[in-house]
C-alpha cells in the first residue's frame, strides 16, 4: 500500500499541473536571441535538429526528461532576453512556467538564479541528470547505471547505432542518450529513424556500406505500434512472422515500404530501393518475439531498456550492429570486413563501376566440390566417392587404458580453450576461387583444398585420439581431408600420398580481419570483467571464478561474442530447413557467396589439429593423457582441483611451450569444470564422455553447427 507521503506527492503534482512551455514562436525567438543554432541546441539536449525544428513550429512537443531541461533553458533565456513590447503581431506576454511536479528527480530551475551564459555547455548536465537519477521518477521507471562512452560519436550518426524503444516513446541509446520518438505506427517509426534519429554505424571497410540503424522494441512499444506482444502458433521459431494481411504489413505496403523475403518477423528489415546511392533501410528487433536467444544473450531480454541499449551498443561498437542471430551477425561481419566488390573507374568511359574486391569471396555464390558438400546438396547427388568429415573431436578414452595411478587421483579437471575456432581462423589461408579436380597430385601444405588420402596405416598411441577423425578412432581406409589435417600428418613424420584432390588456385587469408576484430572484442570485454592479460595464472583463475558477476551486462556481451564466433563458422555450411525439403533441391543459403563448407572444414580441421598438438605435447612432457575430449574441452585426471596441479611448467615457473596454457587469448585455456575422478571413471565405464558433463550438464556442444 502506498505511504501517505507518496499519495500527497501525487496529489501535489496534479494540483501544480504539467510544465508549460512558451509558444513555439517564442521558443524560436529566445534561441535566436541567444545566438544558438538549432543544431547546437539539439546537441546540448541529446536530440536532433529536426526535432528542435518541430518544437519551434508547433508540430511536436518535448517529452520528459528533455521537457524539464528545455524549460529550464528557455526560462534562463527569457530572463536574459525579455520579450519586446507587445504589438499586434507579437504575443502579449510569455507564459510563466509552472512548477515542476515533485516526482521529478532532475534539477529544477530556480527563478532567482542567474542564467547560464548562452555560449556555455551548461544545458548538458541538465539533460543527463534524469538518466543518472538514483531513484525512479514519474517520467522514467528504469534508472540505470550510465554506460561509459564507447567511442567518439560519428558525425554522420551522432546518436550511435541503435536505440531501445519503450511504451512511452522514450528511445534509449548508447552512452545514456534518450531520444523522444513520437511515432505511433511502424511506418512513422521508420520515417523518424531515417530522418530524425541520427542513428547508424559507419562502414567497417571503405569499400563496404554503413550499417542500418537498429530499433529494438520492448513488448510495450510493440503493442503501442500495433504489433502483437508475442507471435504464436508456428511450428518453428525461424518461421515466425506476421501474416501478409496483418494491419502493420498493410500499413508498410501503403507507405511503399518493403520487407525482405523473411517478412515481418523477430528481426524485420524494412527498406525502399536505394535512390542516388542512398540506402533507406531500418532494422527492427522485437524483444518479446524471442529475438535475443538466452544462450547467446543471457538475461538481456529481461533487462531494462537502458541496460539493453548498453549491452547491444557495446556489441555494436566492438563487433557489428546486430541484424539477426549472433550466427547471422558473425556471417555479416565477414562480409562487412571483406566487401565483395569495390568501385573502380573505367578508363574508357570515365565512369565508376563495381568490380571484384581482391581478397574477398566475390559477389556470386560458388558451388563446392562434391566431397565438400553435404549429402543433400545438388552437386552431391550421384557422387559415390565419399565426403569430407572434418568435425570437432568427440572422443573418450577406453576405460581399460586408464592406469591405476590415474584412477586413484581424486579429481577430474576440464580445460576449455577460449574461442578455439577463432584462434584457428588466424592466418588461415582459404580458397577464393572455384575448385579444380586433380588426380594423384603431389601434396602441398600451402594449397587449400580437399584431398583423398589413405591414413589408415598410421599407428598412434591409443591413449590419445587419432587427429584424423572426429571420433578419434583410427581411419579404416581412404578418406577426404582438408589441407591442415594432412599437414599435421606430415608434421608427425608420416608420408602423405593423395589419390585425388579438389584444390583452389586463388587463395587468401579471408578470415584475418574477422579474427582480429573478434579477438580484440573478446579481450576488451574480458578486461571489462576484471580479467586482463597481466594477471598471473593464479590471479587469472581467481578472476574467472566470479567474472560473470562483476557486470551481468558485459558478461552477456562476452557470451554473444563467443556465440558470434561459433555461429558464424557454422553458417558457412548452413543446412536446409523445413520438413518439406527434398534432397537435391537448392535452399536459400546456397545463394550466398559466404556459403562455403570448405572454409568451415578448414577452420575445424585446424582447431582439431591444434587441440591434438597440445595434448601430444602435454603427454610428452608429463606422461598425462586426456580422459575425454569434446570440441574445445579436454578432461584430465588431477591430484588437485586446479589445473595448476597438473599443467606442465618450466623450471623458471613459466608455462611449457606447446602444451596447454592458461590465459585470456583465443586458443589459451580456462577451467571448464571440476568433478571427482570416481565420477569420471563411472561415466567412462558407461561409454559416456566426461568432457560433455564436466561442467555439470550438457553445456559443451559442437561449435560448428
Amino acid at each position: 500500500m502506498p505511504s501517505q507521503e507518496e499519495l500527497f506527492d501525487a496529489v501535489d503534482a496534479l494540483l501544480e499541473g504539467e510544465p508549460r512551455l512558451p509558444s513555439p514562436a517564442e521558443r524560436a525567438r529566445l534561441r535566436e536571441a541567444a545566438g544558438v543554432t538549432q543544431a547546437r541546441l539539439a546537441a546540448a539536449l541529446k536530440s536532433t535538429p529536426q526535432t528542435v525544428k518541430n518544437w519551434e513550429n508547433g508540430r511536436s512537443e518535448p517529452r520528459p526528461p528533455r521537457l524539464q531541461a528545455y524549460l529550464r533553458l528557455l526560462d534562463g533565456w527569457a530572463e536574459r532576453y525579455p520579450a519586446p513590447v507587445a504589438s499586434a503581431a507579437e504575443p502579449e506576454s510569455v507564459p510563466a512556467p509552472a512548477a515542476v511536479p515533485k516526482s521529478f528527480t532532475g534539477p529544477v530551475a530556480k527563478p532567482a538564479a542567474p542564467a547560464a551564459p548562452a555560449t556555455a555547455a551548461a544545458p548538458d548536465p541538465v539533460v543527463k541528470a534524469p538518466v543518472e537519477a538514483a531513484g525512479p521518477s514519474a517520467t522514467s521507471r528504469r534508472p540505470v547505471k550510465k554506460a561509459a562512452p564507447l567511442a567518439v560519436a560519428d558525425p554522420g550518426f551522432p546518436h550511435g547505432p541503435l536505440v531501445v524503444l519503450d511504451g512511452d516513446g522514450s528511445a534509449y541509446g548508447v552512452d545514456g542518450i534518450v531520444l523522444d520518438c513520437p511515432a505511433t505506427t511502424i511506418p512513422k517509426l521508420v520515417e523518424w529513424t531515417l530522418k530524425e534519429s541520427g542513428l547508424g554505424t559507419p562502414r567497417l571497410n571503405r569499400n563496404g556500406k554503413d550499417s542500418d540503424p537498429l530499433i529494438v522494441l520492448t513488448a510495450e512499444a510493440a503493442v503501442r505500434l500495433g504489433l502483437p506482444e508475442r507471435l504464436e502458433g508456428h511450428e518453428q521459431r525461424r518461421s515466425l512472422r506476421l501474416e501478409d494481411d496483418h494491419p502493420v504489413v498493410k500499413q508498410l505496403a501503403k507507405a511503399k515500404w518493403k520487407l525482405t523475403q523473411r517478412g515481418f518477423g523477430p528481426w524485420a528489415r524494412i527498406y525502399r530501393p536505394a535512390q542516388a546511392g542512398q540506402r533507406q533501410c531500418v532494422q527492427l528487433a522485437i524483444l518479446s518475439w524471442d529475438t535475443l536467444d538466452a544462450r547467446s544473450w543471457p538475461g538481456v531480454a529481461e533487462m531494462e531498456p537502458a541496460d539493453v541499449a548498453r549491452v547491444l551498443g557495446t556489441y555494436a561498437a566492438r563487433v557489428i550492429t546486430p541484424r539477426g542471430s549472433t550466427a547471422t551477425s558473425g556471417l555479416e561481419l565477414m562480409t562487412a570486413l571483406r566487401p565483395p566488390t569495390r568501385a573502380v573507374k573505367n578508363e574508357t568511359t570515365g565512369q565508376w563501376e563495381s568490380a571484384y574486391n581482391p581478397g574477398s569471396l566475390g559477389a556470386e555464390p560458388m558451388d563446392p566440390a562434391p566431397p565438400e558438400a553435404p549429402t543433400e546438396h545438388p552437386v552431391a547427388q550421384g557422387w559415390a566417392g565419399g565426403f569430407v568429415d572434418e568435425e570437432a573431436f568427440q572422443w573418450v578414452r577406453d576405460v581399460e587404458l586408464l592406469s591405476d595411478e590415474e584412477c586413484l587421483l581424486p579429481y577430474a579437471v576440464g580445460l576449455d580453450l577460449n574461442t578455439a575456432f577463432l584462434a584457428a581462423s588466424a592466418r588461415l589461408v582459404v580458397g577464393l576461387s572455384a575448385p579444380d579436380h586433380f588426380h594423384a597430385p603431389k601434396f602441398n601444405k600451402k594449397i587449400p583444398g580437399s584431398w583423398l588420402v589413405d591414413l589408415s596405416g598410421i599407428e598412434l598411441d591409443p591413449r590419445l585420439p587419432s587427429p584424423f577423425t572426429p571420433s578419434g578412432q583410427r581411419p579404416t581406409g581412404p578418406a577426404w581431408y582438408q589441407t591442415h589435417t594432412l599437414a599435421y600428418a606430415q608434421e608427425l613424420g608420416h608420408e602423405v600420398t593423395p589419390i585425388e584432390a579438389f584444390l583452389r588456385r586463388e587463395t587468401g587469408a579471408y578470415l584475418d580481419p574477422w579474427h582480429d576484430r573478434l579477438k580484440t572484442a573478446y579481450a576488451d570485454t574480458l578486461a571489462d570483467l576484471g580479467v586482463t592479460p597481466d594477471l598471473d595464472d593464479r590471479q587469472f583463475l581467481a578472476a574467472m571464478e566470479h567474472h560473470k558477476q562483476v557486470d551481468p551486462g558485459m558478461a552477456a556481451v562476452l557470451a554473444a561474442i563467443k556465440a558470434t564466433v561459433k555461429g558464424g563458422i557454422g553458417k558457412l555450411r548452413e543446412r536446409p530447413q523445413g520438413r518439406h525439403y527434398r534432397d537435391g533441391e537448392r535452399w536459400p543459403a546456397l545463394e550466398r557467396p559466404t556459403w562455403r563448407p570448405d572454409i568451415r572444414a578448414a577452420v575445424i580441421s585446424k582447431a582439431r589439429v591444434n587441440m591434438h598438438r597440445k595434448m601430444a605435447n602435454t603427454a610428452k612432457a608429463t606422461g598425462q593423457y586426456p580422459l575425454g575430449v569434446l570440441s574445445d574441452c579436454v578432461v584430465y585426471a588431477s591430484p588437485g582441483p586446479s589445473p595448476l596441479d597438473f599443467l606442465p611448467y618450466t623450471t623458471s615457473g613459466k608455462p611449457l611451450p606447446g602444451a596447454f596454457r592458461l590465459g585470456t587469448t583465443p586458443g589459451l585455456a580456462k577451467v571448464e569444470g571440476v568433478q571427482e575422478m570416481a565420477w569420471a571413471v563411472d561415466l567412462m565405464e558407461k561409454g559416456h564422455n566426461p568432457a560433455r558433463h564436466i561442467k555439470g550438464g550438457d553445456a559443451v556442444t559442437d561449435e560448428g553447427e
